[in-house]
């Protein structure tokens, strides 16, 4: 098929950018996404010309480091998958594509379709975690838990990072993502003892990145590739207002 991709391209995160029309021919439906990315830079370098910046690891929807927005749709057009997962069969001949990186004021442009997403690994730094004992490990049924919690953590633990819910909402919020990754640790009995000093942890890191406030538009949870539920969501804020009213009591 023949493509015209209009792809972003910024030199650098204090460089004015645009998009840049370039046109991909003969590529194969049963490519990927980023394999024709991968056509196009190669023909771009062939050619003496700077190849397109794009991030990307795991290409198995893992990582979460490859997400772009595609036609606007974070990800693009295939639900419940990454930007990696997708493949050109769900584009047709002579179609026009636009590619830009996530928009967010926490996730500021590196190059072209690269941003940088640290912001995710300082709310993690700030509560993401749980304080246990390193010494000789227990049995692993010493501590009992509950199958519906079990599955509940790990319907949580499933948010790979990639930052979708931000580039969706429209208030550029990372709440889908908190909610998850507090949801994931709070609801084992590992995680009880820190439960709600880490919400107000992780909730303040995630205003003081310049993230938005969520409005329940509900658009994260169409773009997340590990379509991460929005019950979490309000399970975070019932952990919220039970970390500021113990909080208030003390």
């Amino acid at each position: 098929m023949d493509l015209v991709l209009h792809i972003w391209r910024q030199a650098g995160p204090t460089d004015k950018g645009s998009f840049v029309r370039y046109e991909a021919k003969d590529i194969s439906d049963h490519a990927s996404f980023l394999e024709m990315l991968d056509i196009l830079n190669e023909r771009l370098t062939e050619r003496g010309e700077e190849p397109i910046a794009i991030d990307s690891d795991c290409r198995e929807g893992i990582c979460g480091m490859c997400g772009v927005v595609i036609d606007r749709l974070p990800h693009g057009p295939q639900h419940g998958a990454a930007t990696c997962q997708l493949h050109m069969r769900h584009f047709k001949d002579g179609d026009e594509i636009w590619i830009e990186p996530w928009r967010a004021r926490a996730f500021p442009v590196v190059k072209d379709l690269v941003v940088d997403r640290y912001a995710f690994d300082r709310i993690m730094q700030a509560g993401g975690f749980v304080s246990v004992r390193t010494s000789a490990p227990q049995d692993a049924n010493a501590i009992l838990i509950p199958k519906e919690k079990a599955d509940l953590a790990m319907d949580a633990a499933a948010c790979i990072g990639c930052g979708a819910c931000v580039a969706a909402c429209p208030n550029a919020s990372a709440m889908l993502f908190v909610s998850a990754k507090v949801s994931q640790l709070g609801l084992l009995p590992q995680g009880q003892p820190e439960r709600r000093e880490r919400v107000l942890r992780m909730l303040g890191r995630h205003d003081e990145e310049g993230f938005g406030m969520c409005s329940n538009y509900g658009e994260c949870h169409a773009a997340c590739p590990a379509e991460i539920s929005l019950d979490f969501i309000a399970r975070l804020n019932r952990d919220m207002f039970g970390a500021v009213a113990t909080a208030v009591e003390l």
